[in-house]
């Protein structure tokens, strides 16, 4: 697969379940990708596409060489990791990607902000002067690979975005992930997208999640 715009250099704030196969779909597409991790120094199973190895960086390193910034890390770390960096995401696009999962007492999944706040709306509010988008929040994390690489587009990925620029830059490397970009609205109408919400853990077209987040109707 490859990139389609201008090549990207992309922050991947956490390297699991969710930043790692999304780094190599990026680095596949022919992307630059700096891996940011509590535990810089250490090498990756990542290559670029000459063969180079990936090694990790430390947070701040990898948001100071991004264009974009892929918050992936597990969501209880995410208040710290943002208090360290500081100025550092002002006028970057951030994408989170981190997930607020609570439990009810019948063990449904919810998210932790309870109603009225989505993750992508307090993020925005933490990072008042980042432009902040939310995608790769719904599909399971195991299949973020598997299905980006051999059936690529036909699933789709919801993502909610407030600024124009920021979205497209999200539905490119949304693309760019092997995935078909569905645009939900904004950060504040996309409880869809949060533990307990109607796409978490759902996975299908690009049709399919339309119609499940009720904008066919």
């Amino acid at each position: 697969m490859t990139a389609s715009v201008t090549p990207l250099t992309v922050a991947v704030l956490g390297a699991g379940n969710i930043g790692r196969p999304l780094a190599r779909h990026w680095l596949a597409a022919g992307h630059t990708v700096a891996i940011g991790s509590r535990t810089p120094g250490e090498p990756t199973d990542l290559t670029t596409p000459a063969g180079a190895p990936v090694t990790t960086v430390s947070h701040a390193e990898a948001v100071d060489a991004g264009d974009v910034v892929l918050l992936s890390v597990p969501h209880p770390a995410l208040d710290v990791v943002l208090d360290g960096l500081g100025d550092r995401l002002a006028g970057k696009t951030v994408i989170d990607a981190t997930s607020p999962i609570g439990l009810s007492d019948d063990g449904h999944f919810v998210s932790q902000h309870g109603p009225g706040v989505t993750q992508g709306g307090w993020t925005a509010k933490r990072l008042p002067s980042s432009t902040v988008t939310r995608a790769f929040t719904h599909f399971p994390d195991e299949l973020l690979w598997s299905r980006g690489t051999q059936q690529p587009h036909f699933w789709g990925m919801g993502l909610a975005a407030d600024d124009a620029d920021a979205r497209r830059t999200t539905e490119t490397l949304v693309h760019d992930a092997g995935f078909t970009p569905v645009w939900l609205g904004g950060l504040d109408a996309s409880a869809a997208l949060d533990p307990g919400g109607a796409l978490f853990g759902y996975f299908s077209t690009a049709a399919g999640l339309r119609t499940a987040a009720g904008l066919d109707a």
